[in-house]
């Protein structure tokens, strides 16, 4: 390294983005590929399957979403219902997901100003997956013992 700040690959050779992709990299912003490639064997994880959990696996989404499956709801309704979640969780969550075209925000006019939550079409197609992953959830990490009333697991 020349005390340039700029990285080089492992033969002493700097690549023309090596210290730009680091870059992006630590600030999160990395680019995105079609796959992913995975070493050994393994093969490739698709970008589909990447962007789901990337979205999807964070804390909260998934009972937030669960929530709104079975109607729309007021902010501080979804509050309620998600017991742990702070405000700011929540709005940023929502706002992410909006913004991935699942929840739609609508605000109700007049006093009290009331905003309330629902589920797009996309949004609604999750039902059959999260369905199937909670009956998933109940066989295998509750080892079947909890079942919900209304739940077909």
């Amino acid at each position: 390294m020349a005390g340039n700040g700029k990285a080089t690959g492992a033969d002493g050779v700097r690549g023309d983005d090596a210290g730009d992709e680091g870059a992006r990299h630590q600030a999160g912003t990395r680019e995105r590929r079609d796959v992913a490639l995975v070493p050994g064997a393994c093969g490739v994880v698709d970008l589909g399957i990447t962007r789901v959990f990337e979205l999807l696996g964070k804390r909260w989404t998934g009972p937030i979403i669960a929530v709104l499956m079975t109607q729309p709801a007021h902010f501080a309704d979804l509050r309620r219902a998600v017991p742990g979640i702070s405000e700011r969780m929540l709005s940023d969550r929502l706002t992410e997901l909006a913004g991935a075209g699942l929840v739609v925000r609508e605000v109700a006019e007049g006093p009290p100003l009331r905003v309330s939550y629902r589920l797009t079409d996309a949004g609604a197609e999750l039902g059959p997956a999260l369905a199937a992953l909670r009956c998933w959830g109940q066989k295998y990490l509750l080892g079947g013992a909890e079942r919900e009333p209304g739940t077909g697991c």
